[in-house]
C-alpha cells in the first residue's frame, strides 16, 4: 500500500502566519517525538512506508538531485539517497531534523523554513534541483500567507522541467482547487493529479491527492 501519514491533529483551515506544525508543537511540546515513534512502530511493524520514494524513483533521472521539502524524520529522503539520489532534506522542526542526522547519515539536513528555502539553500542552488518532494501532508502545513512564496521557491530551485510531487490530504484546509491555482502563479504546468502514491486515478472528490506538477518553461 502507498505510504500515507495520518496525523491526529488537523490543520485549521485559513490560519495565516504561523504553519501548523509550528501550532502543533505548541499545543504538544511532546508532538515531534510521538512523530517520531510512530514512524519507528510503523517500520518495526514491516509497513510499508517507501511508497513515496519509490515513486520519486521512477520520475527521476539516475542519481537526481532532490529536495526533500519537509523532511521530517529523513524518511522519504533517506530512502531516495539508498536508490542512488542526491538528496537534500528541510524541515522547519530541529528535532526531527536532528533524528534525521543520526539515524540517515548521506543526505544533507537541514533546519529552516520552507518559506526562506531559497535564502538558505543559496543562489548555487536555484535551478539545480531535478525533483522537490512534498510528502506527509507538507504542504497543507505551510501558514496560507507563505503557501504560494513556498511554491515559488519550489519552482526558483529546480531546474527547467523539473518535477513537483505534493502528497496531502484535500480537507486538511489546504484544497486541491487552491494548491492548483496556487502552482499556476509560481510558473507551474498545470499538474497531473493521482489519489495514492502509487498512481491510482482521482476522483471527483480525492480526499487525498499527489499532483505532479512540472515547472513551466521561462519560470
Amino acid at each position: 500500500m502507498p505510504s500515507m501519514p495520518i496525523m491526529p491533529m488537523n490543520p485549521t483551515p485559513g490560519s495565516p502566519g504561523k504553519s501548523q506544525w509550528t501550532r502543533n508543537l505548541e499545543r504538544n511540546p511532546g508532538h515531534s517525538q510521538w512523530y517520531i515513534e510512530r514512524w519507528e512502530r510503523m517500520r518495526a511493524e514491516g509497513k510499508d512506508i517507501d511508497g513515496e520514494a519509490r515513486l520519486i524513483d521512477a520520475l527521476a533521472p539516475r542519481g537526481a538531485f532532490v529536495l526533500d521539502a519537509g523532511s521530517g524524520t529523513g524518511r522519504v529522503g533517506a530512502e531516495l539517497a539508498r536508490r542512488g539520489h542526491d538528496v537534500v532534506g528541510i524541515d522547519l522542526d530541529p528535532t526531527l531534523v536532528a533524528y534525521a542526522e543520526r539515524t540517515s547519515p548521506g543526505p544533507r539536513w537541514i533546519t529552516g523554513d520552507l518559506a526562506e528555502a531559497c535564502a538558505i539553500l543559496g543562489e548555487d542552488s536555484l535551478g539545480t534541483f531535478d525533483v522537490v518532494v512534498a510528502a506527509g501532508n507538507v504542504v497543507t502545513f505551510v501558514a496560507e500567507s507563505d503557501r504560494r512564496r513556498v511554491l515559488e521557491n519550489f519552482a526558483r530551485l529546480l531546474r527547467p522541467g523539473g518535477r513537483l510531487v505534493a502528497g496531502f490530504g484535500t480537507g486538511r484546509g489546504y484544497s486541491l482547487e487552491s494548491f492548483v491555482a496556487d502552482a499556476a502563479a509560481a510558473g507551474f504546468e498545470v499538474p497531473q493529479v493521482f489519489s495514492t502514491w502509487d498512481l491510482r486515478p482521482a476522483s471527483d472528490d480525492p480526499g487525498f491527492a499527489v499532483a505532479i506538477s512540472v515547472k513551466g518553461e521561462g519560470t
